[in-house]
């Protein structure tokens, strides 16, 4: 599995735009991260166009967070189901779910900090 890469400052700034909502946004996104991985996993083999909007809208949430490594995995499906690679996109689509659950850890631990 990929390592996971936070960019904090990306959280900080969120912290500083959104204030006392920061903490039930955060676990929104969270929330939006399993089902947009979920989705996505539905729609895999079945709805390409959907399997790839699903893996877009992950990667942007997983960016505006600050989600380096995550958003670079779904990117990487992203990419390659676009391009019809679906064998490629479905080893990114395999560490999905350990790395939102790794990425949610690091992200939670991150804010108990601050």
């Amino acid at each position: 599995m990929q390592n996971v890469v936070i960019d904090e400052a990306a959280l900080t700034s969120m912290q500083t735009l959104l204030g006392e909502h920061f903490e039930s946004t955060l676990l929104f996104c969270h929330s939006e991260f399993d089902r947009l991985h979920q989705e996505l996993a539905e729609h895999f083999d079945t709805d390409q166009e959907t399997a790839v909007r699903n893996a877009h809208s992950l990667k942007s949430n997983a960016a505006q967070f600050g989600a380096v490594s995550l958003a670079e995995i779904a990117r990487q499906i992203e990419h390659l189901l676009g391009g019809s690679e679906s064998n490629q996109a479905r080893v990114y689509l395999e560490q999905l779910a350990p790395h939102i659950s790794s990425t949610k850890e690091k992200m939670t631990s991150w804010l108990v900090t601050q």
